[in-house]
């Protein structure tokens, strides 16, 4: 995945893209992304980088991973 895709995850929109490091998430606020983590490739199940490889924001697996990343930042205070 070489530039930011959208993904909605319970009525909220969230932006994605593919850093070198991982999987960055964030959310964009007045034009701008604010990125609230990265994932390490090989934290995410196969489903999920593949998914996010060929930009299928509707897949299961990269929903249920970003979900989890928001669940994380949400109990880190974020």
């Amino acid at each position: 995945m070489t530039d930011e895709k959208t993904i909605e995850i319970d009525g909220e929109t969230y932006v994605l893209r593919h850093d070198g490091e991982g999987l960055q998430v964030g959310r964009r606020v007045d034009g701008d992304v604010t990125w609230l983590d990265t994932v390490a490739d090989s934290l995410l199940p196969e489903a999920a980088r593949s998914a996010a490889q060929s930009g299928d924001t509707s897949n299961e697996a990269l929903q249920t991973a970003v979900r989890g990343v928001l669940e994380a930042e949400v109990r880190r205070g974020g």
